[in-house]
């Protein structure tokens, strides 16, 4: 009876050990995406950097914002820590429908993209934050350049960003221009010129970010979004087209290829405790843009600030 007792604890302990390798999470690297946007490489270097933490072997890879899904779908990438309600909803959605791509929960963040312009571009533009008055003329003519008069200029995000500018200013008949920021620095450093200088400026204005705390303005009011304004023309102002209305907002969201649950458990599990504050990452942003810090090392100064806090997504 003592042998046979002993045999099943063995046998126990075996099926045990078995189970707890079986969990383990891969010594492969999990490759995590990284963006054109400050925010974006903060959240995913903070992400990586916990994974490190819990035994992870983690590589950065550059990916286009939208593109990025062709690989999580086939497994290429792994792990997208940055999906904004509000411009990658639509391809969010048609990722997850495949059963390729799965939605691993809130940041805890909140997106806002819209147009934005700042306060002293008011008494120029009466009517404003609605967007009819930029249907006046003077309300274009205020916001011109030589390279669009006598159309009013607005600075879109870099192309890969999507949002649907161009469609939003064909539906609404509106008198301006899309002229796209090669990069996100770019984007805030001609606000920055432009306000200091009380030029006129209207442009893609992002939140969570410092720009809407640092500059005194205002996002233009369009129709509010609803999902059939991007899918059927009837709906809105304009019988006959689509995007006639503000962009949706809502959660940033995290997805991965849906092969990580089974291949890094730790990981995904980590993933999905992940979390951060609009106040944070608009702070940690400002330390990269505006006081010369780089990402890395505002991402180690918030690790030692959280230990507590990011132990506990890991489970440590």
């Amino acid at each position: 009876m003592m042998r046979r007792a002993l045999a099943v604890t063995a046998l126990t302990s075996t099926l045990a050990l078995a189970a707890a390798a079986a969990a383990q999470d891969s010594p492969d690297p999990i490759k995590l995406t990284l963006h054109d946007w400050t925010g974006q490489l903060i959240t995913t270097t903070i992400m990586g950097e916990v994974l490190k933490e819990a035994g992870n072997n983690v590589e950065y890879v550059q990916a286009d914002y939208l593109a990025q899904f062709a690989g999580l779908k086939t497994g290429d990438l792994d792990v997208a820590m940055e999906i904004w309600e509000t411009t990658g909803r639509e391809a969010m959605d048609e990722a997850t429908a495949t059963g390729q791509v799965e939605n691993l929960g809130e940041t805890g963040m909140q997106a806002i993209e819209e147009w934005w312009y700042p306060s002293y571009m008011t008494d120029k533009c009466p009517g404003l934050p609605a967007w009819e008055a930029l249907l006046e003329d003077e309300c274009a003519e205020a916001f011109s350049t030589p390279e669009t008069a006598p159309d009013g200029r607005y600075l879109g995000g870099p192309v890969t960003w999507g949002g649907f500018d161009e469609e939003r200013i064909e539906a609404l008949d509106l008198p301006f221009q899309v002229i796209h920021a090669g990069t996100d620095a770019a984007l805030f450093a001609e606000l920055e010129s432009a306000y200091q200088r009380k030029a006129p400026i209207l442009l893609w204005i992002y939140a969570p970010h410092w720009a809407p705390i640092k500059y005194e303005g205002e996002w233009i009011e369009f129709p509010p979004y609803e999902p059939a304004c991007y899918t059927d023309p009837s709906w809105g102002v304009n019988p006959d087209m689509t995007h006639d209305c503000g962009k949706p907002r809502g959660p940033i969201w995290k997805v991965a290829w849906s092969g990580v649950k089974d291949k890094w458990p730790g990981a995904y599990a980590a993933i999905q405790n992940f979390t951060l504050s609009n106040d944070e990452m608009g702070e940690m942003i400002a330390k990269v843009d505006l006081e010369g810090g780089t990402v890395d090392a505002v991402v180690a100064e918030w690790m030692d600030a959280n230990k507590d806090r990011w132990s506990g997504w890991i489970g440590k």
